[in-house]
């Protein structure tokens, strides 16, 4: 009997196995097809490396290997599709969800798929849709923008029976970073976190913490209650992002005592300042593409400086030494730095300086070009015992080498004064004089 038994157990196995491989067969054979479709339909060369179906624990397929792009802009490691069996029969099919593992996205690859969502939502809408999908959710993404990248993270949306999202979550996987999205009536709520945190484009700032709150629709979004904790200051402002007609982007913060050594080094390399930094920054850009970001970005902000200095220039030193070929090195310390900045079209443009430290005051204007190259006239008025001297100084060098160099007035005042009054103070009042002089004959002109 036990030879009996043997055989009922190896049968039931048999058996076993008969059922469970139309489940999992490989469907490589239709490789081919699939990759050609879809081809035609994303206007891309798409790629995949293999299909499988499988009964447990609920009957999905696999798609494994995908590439899409000819420089594979779009890279899927699987991707799982898991259908109600019960809809294939119907007129529109219903997915339970897709599963998308270890995407890898590059900045064509979005560009793309943002065409191909323009172009599907242009479409005349089908009645019933054919394929509808409840749940979308991905896993270890990585999104590749030029030289930054952002994740891995994960994100997940939910779907409502038009194939409208209902909400939509992003989390990278080290817990730094979270954002929420909601639909409310036929807009969506945003409410983004996020704590030592790095921009993962562009200046790579580092936030302590960071809130975002906002509403979107399909064509646009308002993020009105934006607040930060970075860099021993705050930051709190709106900003809103239109891409109807063109991406725009437009906005406005309020910076108060950021710690700028940091900061200014990342937003322009070379830049070497410190000090304590209130600005009210208003900012704009409508770039054709994303990229393209910076070459349209325009800002203005008057600012305020606290205790810091200037590296790599001296002012005071310029000012008394009078070298004919230009004062470079050392630093210029101050109580106080104020003016107005412009940002366009990658120039950047300081006006109605102002700065006070001890002996030393100045006024005057900078422009530094997008070669970091400077230009300019700083106004040093340098105060001694029982007399002072206003000297003019010409701007020149780079942002990473500045030069200070006395206009030609000054020279030759400082020349006449030396000769006459002997040098200190004759040279001091002559480089007065001439500076005096060239004004009135500059007003002339």
């Amino acid at each position: 009997m036990k030879w009996f038994k043997r055989l009922l157990i190896a049968l039931a196995v048999l058996l076993a196995i008969a059922a469970a491989l139309p489940f999992l067969v490989s469907l490589n054979d239709y490789i081919p097809r699939i990759e050609q479709e879809v081809s035609a339909r994303l206007k891309e060369p798409v790629s995949i490396k293999s299909i499988r179906f499988t009964a447990l624990p609920l009957p999905h397929v696999a798609v494994a290997g995908i590439t899409i792009g000819k420089a594979d802009d779009i890279r899927l490691g699987t991707v799982t599709v898991t259908p109600y069996l019960s809809s294939l029969l119907q007129s529109t099919r219903v997915i339970r969800s897709i599963e998308i593992d270890s995407p890898v996205l590059t900045r064509k690859g979005i560009d793309a798929i943002a065409a191909l969502v323009k172009s599907e939502s242009a479409r005349a809408p089908q009645q019933p849709p054919p394929v509808r999908v409840e749940s979308i959710a991905l896993s270890n993404v990585v999104v590749m923008l030029d030289k930054a990248s952002f994740g891995p993270f994960d994100a997940g949306v939910r779907l409502d029976s038009t194939g409208a999202p209902e909400d939509a979550s992003v989390k990278s996987q080290d817990g730094k970073f979270e954002a929420l999205i909601k639909l409310d009536n036929s807009k969506y709520l945003i409410d983004a976190k996020a704590k030592a945190w790095t921009l993962p484009a562009g200046p790579a700032l580092v936030f302590d913490e960071l809130t975002i709150k906002g509403v979107a629709t399909q064509n646009d979004a308002t993020l009105d209650q934006i607040s930060a904790r970075l860099y021993g200051g705050t930051a709190s402002g709106k900003m809103a992002i239109n891409w109807k007609a063109g991406l725009r982007v437009e906005g406005n913060l309020e910076l108060s005592r950021l710690e700028l050594q940091e900061v200014a080094a990342m937003l322009s390399p070379g830049t070497r300042v410190s000090g304590k930094l209130d600005a009210r920054p208003v900012f704009s850009a409508a770039p054709v593409a994303a990229d393209q970001m910076m070459k349209t970005f325009r800002l203005q902000t008057p600012f305020n400086i606290q205790n810091g200095a200037l590296h790599g220039v001296d002012i005071q030193n310029a000012a008394t030494s009078l070298i004919k070929q230009g004062s470079t090195g050392g630093e210029t310390r101050f109580e106080h730095l104020s003016g107005h900045l412009l940002v366009e079209h990658g120039s950047h443009h300081f006006t109605e300086l102002k700065i006070a430290s001890g002996a030393l005051a100045a006024d005057g204007r900078v422009s530094v070009s997008p070669k970091k190259e400077l230009s300019g006239r700083i106004n040093a008025q340098i105060k001694a015992v029982g007399t002072s001297a206003n000297v003019p100084l010409n701007v020149g060098g780079t942002v990473g080498a500045p030069l200070l160099y006395p206009t030609g007035a000054a020279m030759a005042g400082a020349a006449v004064g030396t000769v006459l009054l002997g040098p200190g103070f004759g040279t001091s009042m002559g480089a007065k004089v001439g500076n005096w002089a060239e004004r009135v004959f500059d007003k002339k002109r």
